[in-house]
């Protein structure tokens, strides 16, 4: 702000200044050479007001304006690369909502995960998840402009693509808006390097991005990840469902994506960076690192490998930040005060107690009646003969239990015979209409705004089943 602050007021001091004394200045060439000063002055101003820095905890980005020449600089110029390494997509540039593969030649780090395959789809993003499903648009994308485009409205809009061993370009060109045909073509690119930097190029923008329609399509400009956990369903045996949590999301500023800018956005450090568990406890990042040693692996607890990390009790596992290797068979030494609170009388007694059980027994197990008399010491008859007396109610209770686990059994098979041989009555359509194949875990969730996109299948190669997720 100071920096701004003094250049304009230099500026301004200084315009007045030759403005009013133009006379003073008997030769031309001092004239021209203090306008130069302060046209060169102010070029310098606009160029420092053009750029926008963030921080987005993963990543950092800069957006360069018009009149910046870093936004000509990282514009890929396609025609001018090598055509054989070129590839105009046939079916992407001719189809609405489809998406296909595309097959990386190097490891393309995002979010710190090293990604070999992408989905790129026609509505301006390039999908990162490994579970194709419908709803590309929801989280995992990568988006210099996700929008309702349809390349088959016109014979000159085209999907290309373009590697070259240490960078992907994506260029959605000369695409128009299904529903907004009149306002025009767009053309802008997505570069992903080796390096994990990513670069969004604007070359043709008719229209503000913030006035793009999004009823029948999403509109994002910016990146977002996630994680799939696996749940299985109890009432379903042998099916399990897949649900898409998103853990990180950047937006961008929509108002700055116009005719010849750039968003350039730098990879920050992640946990999974770290290979050891001296770095990974000791790292200083914008991240809680925490090393957890049945993985062997450096993780926040929010990655792609989250059910991993859950499976496997990392996060019980990380609280205590040390790099010692944990006794997965040492048992809680709290049992012996428990057993000790249950049965012993005395210090004497707890010791023993202890002694006796903290090899049988897990940190929620209760001692058994057998058990706690091997270390009790010898009692009085009163004593005894209460704990003969509380058997009882025990036993009436038990008996009461089975009793009641019959008839309940008894009633169901009675329940069943009558839906046999009554199929049309009341209590038939009732069960009928909640069998399994009715049951919401079934469905997938229609309905939530999101467009469907199917995934193009290769030449010559069979098509995988797609696997439904639902959007967290």
């Amino acid at each position: 702000f100071t920096v701004r602050s003094t250049l304009v007021v230099f500026v301004c001091v200084l315009k007045s200044y030759v403005n009013t004394h133009v006379h003073c200045f008997h030769n031309t060439c001092h004239q021209h050479f203090y306008k130069y000063i302060i046209q060169w002055i102010s070029k310098q101003f606009y160029r420092f007001n053009s750029i926008t820095m963030n921080d987005h905890n993963y990543y950092t980005s800069k957006t360069y304006g018009p009149t910046d020449p870093m936004s000509k600089d990282l514009w890929v110029n396609v025609d001018q690369m090598d055509k054989e390494k070129v590839k105009i997509h046939g079916i992407l540039s001719n189809t609405h909502r489809q998406a296909a593969r595309v097959n990386l030649s190097f490891d393309f780090p995002f979010y710190g995960h090293f990604l070999r395959d992408l989905t790129v789809a026609t509505g301006g993003f390039i999908y990162t998840g490994d579970v194709v499903h419908r709803m590309l648009t929801a989280t995992q994308y990568i988006a210099p402009l996700m929008a309702n485009f349809d390349p088959s409205v016109s014979r000159n809009s085209t999907v290309i693509y373009f590697d070259n061993g240490t960078a992907l370009v994506v260029q959605w060109d000369h695409v128009h808006l299904q529903d907004s045909y009149n306002l025009g073509s767009f053309t802008f690119q997505a570069t992903l390097h080796s390096d994990g930097r990513i670069v969004f190029a604007y070359k043709e923008i008719p229209i503000e991005v913030a006035q793009i329609s999004s009823v029948n399509h999403p509109v994002k400009v910016g990146l977002s990840d996630a994680f799939v956990v696996v749940h299985r369903i109890q009432q379903i045996p042998n099916v399990r469902r897949r649900t898409i949590y998103e853990y990180h999301r950047v937006e961008l500023t929509k108002t700055k994506i116009t005719n010849s800018t750039a968003v350039e956005m730098m990879p920050l450090p992640t946990c999974l960076q770290f290979t050891s568990c001296g770095s990974c406890i000791s790292s200083q990042i914008n991240f809680n690192c925490s090393w957890c040693h049945r993985l062997r692996r450096c993780s926040s607890g929010f990655d792609r490998h989250r059910q991993d990390w859950v499976d496997n009790s990392c996060p019980d596992e990380t609280k205590d930040k040390s790099c010692d290797i944990i006794n997965t068979t040492q048992l809680y030494p709290f049992t012996t005060t428990l057993v000790a609170k249950t049965t012993g009388r005395s210090r004497g007694e707890t010791t023993t107690a202890g002694a006796s059980l903290s090899t049988s027994l897990s940190p929620t197990s209760v001692p058994t009646e057998g058990k706690t008399t091997n270390v009790r010491p010898k009692a009085d008859n009163s004593n005894y003969s209460a704990e003969r007396k509380d058997t009882h109610p025990l036993h009436t209770g038990l008996i009461l239990g089975i009793l009641m686990v019959m008839l309940i059994m008894a009633a169901t098979v009675l329940v069943a015979v009558y839906i046999y041989h009554h199929p049309t009555s009341a209590a038939s359509l009732f069960f009928i209409e909640r069998r399994p194949s009715r049951w919401p875990a079934m469905k997938f969730r229609r309905g939530s705004g999101h467009p469907a996109y199917a995934e193009v299948e290769p030449v010559g190669q069979e098509k995988e089943g797609f696997i439904e997720s639902e959007q967290c």
